[in-house]
């Protein structure tokens, strides 16, 4: 139970056919034999016209209510004015329940979340607002948010600071995924000589798909980097929206992914990063926008890595940048368990 009796707060009786607009100070339990036993009212419930018979019915005749002095808000209230810093584009939000509102996705998408305005709103006593992890993909539906103050009542002034910590955009975003094209070239002499059967390019198709990405372009090529450059140019004639490079990305003297990737055009955000399994990983753009990904050997055979982090940004139209890259250290470790829960898990996480 929340505490009550703070200041600017206080509790008197009233006649019930008085109450209307008047906040309750605790549960109602209506009775009738043989049929229910529960709380018909709610603490911090609001009376309205037609609860008035309901409530001389079950011999109240009388009311402890809140009365608010000037500068305070109610729970629900303050929950729409915390509702109002939250919600952006595709989600909808619940109506007040003892006191709090949740939101809830309206597509599937890339949920994201401006972590420290989140906490600056947070720091504010009395007010919270809960979500899930950012960068993390969602499906209609699937609960986002909750938010509520901690009494029944709060001052109205930590509402305006907490609104003022969070600035003039929504905390929360979920961008839709868009339907795109890719091309998947698969690198490897061992491959194009046929001496090993092309195991990488059907794993690649079957995650893409996951995000409905067709592949519209498909090449197996040797390693030499001019004939890699070659299989590039022709992806993007293809019309392909992304572009992907499996194998080839070590730092072995026969791997020329990454050479050949830089020399095509492209500009590199990062050859690197610190998630294993998925060290190897580079992406970069070409000047129109389209991006190019060289996956390194793992994406063939570990059932999630760094490709599964970033593809549902990819999916998302959302630039993946260095400072993305480099935060992806923390939480980005896979345990490598057993029975793999992957995305309920710590993996990608950290942030």
């Amino acid at each position: 139970m929340r505490p009550a009796g703070r200041k600017r707060e206080c509790m008197k009786l009233i006649n019930t056919a008085e109450a209307v607009g008047h906040i309750l100070c605790h549960d109602l339990t209506q009775i009738i034999p043989g049929v229910t036993k529960d709380a018909r009212f709610r603490k911090g419930h609001i009376v309205t016209e037609e609860d008035i018979p309901v409530l001389l019915s079950m011999g109240k005749e009388h009311l402890y209510v809140w009365q608010l002095e000037p500068g305070m808000l109610h729970e629900d209230e303050a929950a729409r004015r915390l509702l109002a810093l939250s919600r952006n584009e595709h989600m909808r939000a619940t109506d007040p329940k003892e006191g709090k509102i949740e939101l809830i996705a309206e597509c599937d998408g890339l949920f994201l979340v401006d972590v420290d305005r989140l906490c600056a709103v947070n720091s504010q006593d009395e007010i919270m607002i809960a979500t899930r992890h950012g960068n993390t993909v969602v499906h209609k539906g699937d609960k986002l948010a909750g938010m509520r103050v901690v009494p029944l009542a709060i001052e109205e002034e930590k509402l305006r600071i907490s609104e003022k910590a969070a600035g003039s955009e929504p905390l929360l975003k979920l961008v839709p995924f868009k339907k795109k094209t890719a091309a998947v070239i698969t690198t490897g002499s061992e491959v194009a000589k046929g001496i090993i059967k092309d195991a990488f390019t059907p794993v690649v198709e079957k995650k893409l798909a996951e995000f409905e990405i067709s592949v519209i372009f498909r090449a197996i090529v040797d390693d030499a980097k001019e004939n890699i450059i070659e299989k590039i140019r022709f992806a993007r004639q293809s019309g392909a929206e992304i572009i992907i490079c499996t194998g080839g990305m070590s730092v072995d003297p026969d791997d020329r992914t990454p050479a050949a990737i830089r020399d095509c055009g492209a500009h590199i955000v990062r050859y690197g990063t610190p998630v294993l399994p998925g060290a190897m990983y580079l992406v970069g753009y070409f000047e129109d926008g389209t991006p190019i990904i060289g996956l390194p050997g793992c994406a063939m055979y570990a059932k999630v890595t760094v490709f599964d982090l970033f593809l549902p940004r990819i999916a998302a139209d959302i630039p993946i940048t260095r400072e993305d890259i480099s935060k992806m250290g923390h939480g980005g470790l896979c345990l490598g368990c057993e029975v793999c829960r992957y995305p309920v898990c710590p993996f990608g996480k950290g942030n």
